[in-house]
């Protein structure tokens, strides 16, 4: 009796093993065909060598009539992590006649950032616009006078850190 199930546990599993098909063998794989393509010859193109943009030297700066007069002071913040030029307002005679201060910074890397001031003027007003760690980003300023006409006031390198 014990044989009959032992026999006949073996024959149930052969037949699973054939149900499930692992007594099949396995289809050969397809290969790919191999495809052809074109050879193309790489093209070498010369390539110029960065160069480090230097802002062009300032320049002069004119003067302004003397009741159209203002001061603005530019200095960097200092900070390396976020590098700062700030344009501060000082107030002057012509605080009231001119209608708008346009500043200007040519960053070291070649950058050129603007901002202006508008009126009402006030003293201790101020624009800050990014620069860098560098200490050849040049500040400019121009004073537009109640004629229109655009006059430099300042044309300086912005040193990045002061240590006086």
């Amino acid at each position: 009796m014990n044989l009959k199930i032992i026999f006949g546990g073996i024959a149930f599993l052969m037949l699973l093993l054939l149900i499930a098909g692992c007594t099949q063998n396995a289809a050969p794989q397809a290969t790919p065909v191999p495809t052809t393509e074109p050879t193309t010859v790489p093209v070498t193109i010369a390539t110029a060598v960065p160069t480090t943009f230097v802002p062009a030297t300032p320049g002069p700066t004119d003067t302004i009539q003397s009741n159209w007069a203002v001061s603005v002071q530019v200095q960097s913040n200092g900070q390396s992590v976020n590098p700062q030029v700030i344009y501060t307002f000082n107030g002057g005679m012509g605080q009231i006649l001119i209608p708008e201060i346009d500043v200007m910074l040519t960053r070291s890397d070649g950058t050129v950032e603007t901002g202006n001031m508008t009126q009402p003027l006030s003293v201790g007003q101020t624009v800050s616009l990014p620069g860098t760690t560098g200490n050849n980003d040049r500040a400019e300023v121009w004073v537009i006078t109640p004629q229109g006409d655009r006059v430099k006031i300042v044309d300086k390198y912005v040193p990045f850190r002061s240590y006086n």
